[in-house]
């Protein structure tokens, strides 16, 4: 095979290598964001109301249990 052929064809491998290195870290940045979008609208949340919901439903109990409503 031609010398010259061959390194042509090397170089424009290299050219789609770089190309396609580019894509996937596109790929891996948008999986990133993705990843923490996640975290923050659906996971921090619930950590919340793990600490939200008991101090609710003891505020919630006491003012069922101490008031009558007025009857």
């Amino acid at each position: 095979m031609d010398p010259i052929l061959l390194e042509k064809e090397i170089k424009e491998q290299r050219e789609l290598i770089e190309k396609i290195f580019i894509s996937v870290e596109k790929t891996r940045k948008y999986y990133l964001w993705t990843m923490w979008g996640t975290v923050i609208v659906f996971v921090l949340p619930l950590i919340a109301l793990a600490f939200v919901i008991p101090s609710f439903m003891s505020t919630y109990s006491s003012i069922l249990s101490g008031s009558t409503l007025g009857l």
